[in-house]
Formats: C-alpha cells, sequence, structure tokens
C-alpha cells in the first residue's frame, strides 16, 4: 500500500512529517511517497539523521501558503506539494493522501481534483472525538457552512460507513446535533432533518445536546459545518485546558499522590490528544484523504497515516458507495 504525503503542509514540516512517515514505514508496512522538494527533504533528513528508505518523493518547489484562496487549488496552485499530492492521488499513483496544510484547500482539491463519490453532495470534514463510552464521529466538522436537510442525512450515512468500518462499531448510532432532545427543536434545517434520519434506515436515536456529546452513547453526531466547528473547536480548547489543570492539580500533592494517579492521568491525556487520531476523513471522496492538525508532529502524521490505511484496507469509499445506493433505493 501507497500513501501520499504532503511534505510541506502543516505549521512543523517537513522535519516532523518526514519523523512520522519513517515510523509508518517501520510500523504500519506501507510506502510512502513525499510531495514537495526533493532537496529540502533530502537534507532536512540529512542533517537530522533521518533514514528515507521506503520513501520515494514526487518533486515541486511550490508550496500551497495557508492564506492563499482555497479555488487557488484548482488554478495557479495546482503544482504545490498539496495539488500534486491530490494529483496523484486521482492518478492512482497512491492509495490515500495525508496532509496537514489548508483545510479549504484540501477539501476543493479533493472536489474537483479526486472528485466525490457518485450520488455524494458535499465531501465532510469527519474528525473522531472521544468520549466516556468511546469514540465518535463528528459530520461536518467545518467544510459546510449552510446546508440542507438531505445533506445532513447523507453525512449521517458517510459517518456510518466510517465508524462501522474504520472505527469498529455494529450497527452505529447516530445522532443530531441540536438544541434540545425533542423532535420540534431547532431551526428548520434540524426539524427536517430530524424527519428524515428518522426515516433513512440508520441506527438513528434523536437529537443531542453539546453538553451530552462528551458522555453520550453514540458514535456518529451530524450537523451543518459552521455548528459542527464551533462544537470541534470547543472540544480541543477543553482538551488542553483539562490537560493544564491536571498538571496544575497534581503539582500541590507531592510525588506519591501522584505517583498513585499516574497511570490514569496518562490515560486520560492520551483519549483527549488529538494526536493519537491522527486527522479527519474527508467522507465522500473517492479515495481517502486524511486532514492532519496544522500543528501535528510526528506521532500525529504516523497516525494520519495509519488511519489512511486502514481507510484503505477497509475499503471506506466502497462502503459508503454501498450506502448511498441502498438509501437510493437502488439496491
Amino acid at each position: 500500500m501507497k500513501v501520499i504525503v504532503d511534505a510541506f503542509g502543516g505549521d512543523n514540516a517537513p522535519l516532523e512529517v518526514i519523523k512520522g512517515c519513517t515510523e509508518a514505514v517501520s510500523k504500519l508496512g506501507v510506502e510512502i511517497l513525499l510531495t514537495g522538494s526533493e532537496s529540502v527533504i533530502k537534507k532536512c533528513a540529512a542533517d537530522n539523521g533521518i533514514s528515507l528508505n521506503g520513501m520515494e518523493i514526487a518533486h515541486t518547489d511550490e508550496v500551497f501558503d495557508i492564506h492563499d484562496e482555497p479555488n487557488e487549488i484548482i488554478k495557479s496552485k495546482k503544482n504545490t506539494s498539496l495539488g500534486l499530492g491530490l494529483q496523484l492521488l486521482a492518478e492512482g499513483k497512491g492509495d490515500a493522501f495525508v496532509c496537514a496544510g489548508s483545510t479549504g484547500a484540501l477539501v476543493m482539491g479533493a472536489t474537483f481534483i479526486v472528485k466525490r463519490i457518485k450520488g455524494i453532495k458535499r465531501i465532510a470534514p469527519s474528525p473522531v472525538l472521544p468520549g466516556d463510552k468511546g469514540s465518535f464521529v463528528l459530520v461536518d466538522a467545518g467544510a459546510n457552512t449552510e446546508c440542507r436537510p438531505e445533506m445532513l442525512v447523507q453525512f449521517a450515512v458517510m459517518g456510518s460507513a466510517y465508524a462501522e468500518k474504520v472505527l469498529g462499531y455494529k450497527n452505529p448510532k447516530v445522532a443530531l446535533l441540536n438544541i434540545g432532545a425533542d423532535e420540534t427543536k431547532g431551526r428548520d434545517l434540524e426539524i427536517e432533518a430530524y424527519k428524515l434520519l428518522g426515516e433513512s434506515g440508520l441506527n438513528f436515536v434523536g437529537n443531542i445536546e453539546a453538553r451530552d456529546l462528551p458522555v453520550g452513547d453514540v458514535q456518529v453526531v451530524v450537523t451543518d459545518g459552521f455548528t459542527g466547528n464551533i462544537a470541534l473547536k470547543l472540544y480541543e480548547g477543553l482538551g488542553s485546558f483539562f490537560s493544564h489543570k491536571i498538571k496544575w492539580i497534581f503539582s500541590g500533592i507531592g510525588k506519591a499522590g501522584a505517583l498513585f494517579s499516574l497511570g490514569k492521568i496518562k490515560a486520560f491525556r492520551r483519549q483527549m490528544d488529538y494526536k493519537q487520531v491522527g486527522g479527519s476523513a474527508l467522507l465522500g471522496v473517492k479515495k481517502p484523504v486524511i486532514k492532519a492538525h496544522g500543528s501535528s508532529d510526528a506521532t500525529a502524521f504516523y497516525n494520519a497515516v495509519r488511519q489512511a490505511k486502514k481507510c484503505v484496507e477497509a475499503n471506506v469509499t466502497g462502503e459508503i458507495e454501498s450506502y448511498v445506493a441502498a438509501a437510493s433505493g437502488k439496491e
């Protein structure tokens, strides 16, 4: 299996990208195709004593700047490391693509270069978030700020396929993010989506409020991208807040008390750490595309490649196609 990785996407490129990919080659048995400046990649690897065994380089000197307009990825920025990676994926030169660059450009490029799965209206970033009773997929986390009810149903379909095939949940429970549990709550979008989800054949369990996300027993949460992005950023902020507070609490109880609880502390911090997941799958694309966090380090890039590998092995795109066909009455 070959995973294409943008070597110049993210805040810590290319060093942390290369380090994470080296670990992926060693532990996951994948081949890596890096996109970006060959001379810079090789110098960075040599300066830091990193082997590039198991990795190829597709050369381009251009990099997509985070401040560039997303639609430039299909215009003047096609030859950037991001654009080249998407083009190579579309041409079948790799099985999946990992990038920590511009989310907007990645969604735009995935839509118009790699293309959507037949029948899917919008691609949706879908991060996996931790909960007390297990992880859940949040769809959409920021790409589609204005949605129609039927789009939320498709998000639920895609999220269910991902939760089942990648996260391992059988018949995953789907909930609609809303301001109350009653089916009459929310805007017209949520009220109509509630009705459609109830008729979808999915394991829809009703609305879920934001306060119940960390403790709710659901595996897929659907919403529009505007609401989803707010929920995601709050989740990330609280994760950092809790991490700092834990350090503060245990700084005053002495070594003995800290050692007594060290295992639970580490487990909690690991559960709240986005680096352990790797990134957000862009669901609805014909081939797996993983959006890694902009501040990803080597661990995060390794896990993003691992996530991409699982998407390929589980045939997530094929499963989504089957779900969509079934929902359309074609099977």
